[in-house]
């Protein structure tokens, strides 16, 4: 190489140059470490954070499902609480999410130390641990799940961010269902000017919570849509005794929206009603009918003598051994005879949810049925409105004898149902299904970022 060209190679990169093309290659590594950090770390934090959410909604759902099922129990928290935990430990538990079994345990007591469980009756809040007695939303939080760096002590270098974590929160609780499925083929009529949205609550469709009502008549009883009537449905296309049997033992489903006309069934049928009804006390009688298919209500006692309908009086009373039968807030009675009715029934079976010693299925006793627009109807086969669905409790079996196959039932203001849920979960009425919320987390109704 000539002395000229070693000059110009000297003059084109000079020796102080040099420190700064390493200070370039620390700061491009920098950079792909950060952006490292940022894929690896990021995708890690996203997907567990994704196993943790479906895990809380998970024990959310779980909490209140047992809340509803132990409703007026002492002790509904404390068992919706450890529902969520164990529901909880055993998807942390589950194959795929060992991290967060590592994280957080896999035991009750282990996920207990991470987990916040808290009650409401509203589901805006506020929520408590040990929540009101009239609780109906259930919130669990995981508020830091700590998990492994790869390369995110790199992004802390840069500063900005803590140590890498995420969280979830879930809520769950009732929404009355906008279009039920698991409907009973009867019928009772409803004030179309008794709308609870528009009274404030105080009244639905003309009924009040424990009211006694009949939910079948019999023969020789004044019609209430008409000649050769007796409340009984149509539903899914269906007709006949045997129909009719299945479908009042639980074996028909057939979804409805307010709004939509219910075909009546003339006639009757006292022995397919007694058949079907009564399985749900356990008796079994008629085709098809047995405890495999159709469980009886986790609670099967009524009374004994059972209640009778005495239509000489005027008007028409419900009586028990003489003496006509009075409703005051769910408690019924004859004269200064106490009776069994719905709240000893939610008594009875929040114990039975409390000592796990359950038998059957819940809330077979609980009808769901259409309210109807009966105004106008006539004899025969007809067309009615449907107002809204209703919740009764079925107080005793029916006899299979003409003059006794009335249906007794009370009013109640709730009870479990499917379909879709509707889009308020305030003033839950009817069948209701439990959903997942958004978690509120302050009276401006702010959604949590967490859930």
């Amino acid at each position: 190489m000539s002395p000229l060209t070693k000059r110009n190679l000297k003059q084109h990169w000079p020796g102080r140059q040099q420190g700064a093309v390493l200070v370039l290659v620390v700061i491009a590594l920098a950079a792909m470490l950060l952006m490292g950090a940022l894929a690896l770390d990021g995708g890690h934090m996203l997907l567990n954070k994704t196993r943790l959410q479906n895990a809380v909604d998970a024990a959310a759902l779980s909490g209140a499902k047992t809340l509803q099922a132990s409703f007026g129990s002492p002790t509904a928290s404390t068992l919706a609480r450890e529902a969520s935990l164990d529901t909880l430990a055993r998807n942390a538990a589950s194959e795929g999410n060992g991290e967060l079994g590592r994280a957080i345990g896999t035991t009750v007591a282990a996920v207990g130390g991470h987990t916040e469980v808290t009650f409401s009756n509203s589901v805006y809040g506020p929520f408590s641990s040990a929540g009101p007695a009239d609780a109906k939303y259930v919130r669990v939080s995981v508020p830091n799940y700590p998990l492994t760096g790869f390369l995110w002590s790199v992004a802390q270098l840069f500063g900005g961010v803590g140590d890498k974590a995420v969280a979830a929160i879930a809520t769950a609780g009732p929404s009355p269902t906008a279009s039920p499925c698991k409907i009973e083929p009867i019928m009772v009529c409803g004030d179309p000017d008794d709308d609870p949205a528009e009274n404030g609550g105080s009244s639905y469709w003309g009924y009040s919570y424990g009211e006694l009502e009949v939910l079948k008549s019999a023969a020789g009883n004044a019609p209430a849509i008409g000649p050769g009537n007796f409340q009984l449905l149509r539903l899914d296309g269906s007709s006949g005794a045997n129909d009719l049997r299945k479908a009042l033992a639980g074996g028909i489903d057939k979804c409805n929206v307010v709004g939509d006309e219910v075909g009546t069934e003339p006639g009757n049928q006292v022995g397919p009603v007694a058949q079907g009804l009564n399985t749900r006390f356990g008796v079994y009688n008629g085709p098809g009918m047995n405890a495999t298919n159709y469980p009886p209500d986790w609670v099967t006692e009524f009374n004994n003598p059972k209640m009778t309908y005495n239509d000489s009086t005027s008007p028409a009373q419900v009586q028990y051994q003489g003496q006509q039968v009075t409703s005051s807030g769910g408690d019924l009675s004859a004269g200064s005879t106490p009776l069994y009715d719905i709240n000893d029934w939610k008594g009875d079976s929040a114990a039975c949810a409390v000592s796990g010693s359950c038998a059957g299925a819940y809330e077979r006793r609980m009808l769901n049925i259409v309210i109807g627009n009966c105004d106008g109807a006539s004899g025969g086969q007809v067309e009615v409105p449907v107002l809204d669905f209703g919740c009764f409790f079925l107080l005793q079996t029916v006899a299979q004898q003409g003059v006794e196959a009335q249906v007794f039932g009370q009013f109640v203001k709730e009870c479990e149902g499917d379909g879709v849920a509707g889009p308020v979960p305030t003033e839950d009425v009817g069948p209701v299904i439990i959903q997942l919320y958004k978690s509120y987390m302050d009276n401006s109704r702010t959604p949590s970022t967490d859930s």
